[in-house]
């Protein structure tokens, strides 16, 4: 039905999406969230809307929070059919959690578009994107070396590298040594759990190294050693050598 003259039109449904990244500057290999909130103004319901994200491919998507997202048409596409109508004045969202390539360059584009079986009136605020530019991160590598043994006792050295641009402040370095206990370390602050031991280490600069020795306890049978290296907040370009592996005996 036409409107009177003089008078607006205001049947339909005015959907609108908003579609936000965190965090803001994405680092290589490490997660990144994608949230996607949608909103319909009214005045009337939006019938079976269908929302459609494509993600870039420097992000590979690992989990979708909303049962009724489905894959799209390519790896990077998520599309969400609702299976009931978006009540006038009624918000929903959707969260997209991915993993940032090791590989990817900035800055990571990524869309939101929102339809509706019920006319729009405005179609501006149906669509956004996002840019999100991506850090150079660092890159982290680890060797061991086996310093001396004497019995059951023995010393293992470790050496940090960072080859990468950016200073790495809270690197942490963890030995898996099944049985082994350890004893003490020096070159960093470590600290013994079950099966492993955690050390915290000072910055590692670009072009940089940090190295630390430690002491355990062997079992009397032969014993292999494995060291990760990593930061929670730099992402790594290379992460292929952030982990190594020695024999102790």
């Amino acid at each position: 039905m036409l409107a009177e003259p003089g008078k607006r039109d205001v049947s339909g449904a005015d959907l609108s999406v908003r579609l936000e990244t965190s965090p803001r500057i994405a680092q290589p290999g490490q997660p990144l969230l994608y949230r996607a909130e949608v909103h319909n103004t009214g005045p009337e319901d939006a019938v079976l809307p269908l929302l459609t994200i494509n993600l870039p491919e420097g992000v590979e998507i690992l989990r979708v929070d909303v049962a009724e997202c489905r894959p799209g048409a390519t790896a990077s596409e998520v599309v969400c059919a609702s299976q009931q109508d978006v009540v006038a004045g009624t918000s929903g969202g959707v969260t997209i959690s991915g993993l940032v390539r090791p590989g990817a360059r900035g800055p990571l584009e990524a869309t939101a578009t929102l339809s509706s079986e019920i006319v729009d009136a405005n179609e501006g605020n149906n669509s956004d994107h996002t840019l999100t530019p991506v850090d150079e991160g660092a890159d982290l590598a680890v060797r061991l070396s086996r310093r001396a043994q004497a019995g059951r006792l023995f010393m293992m050295g470790a050496v940090v590298r960072n080859r990468g641009p950016r200073v790495v402040r809270d690197a942490a370095l963890f030995f898996h040594t099944k049985r082994a206990r350890f004893l003490s370390a020096k070159g960093a602050r470590c600290r013994s759990y079950p099966g492993l031991v955690g050390c915290k280490l000072r910055a590692v600069r670009s072009g940089k190294r940090v190295s630390l020795r430690l002491a355990f306890r062997a079992p009397r049978h032969a014993l292999r050693a494995k060291a990760t290296v990593y930061s929670t907040h730099v992402g790594d370009r290379r992460p292929a050598n952030n982990m190594a592996r020695i024999n102790l005996r």
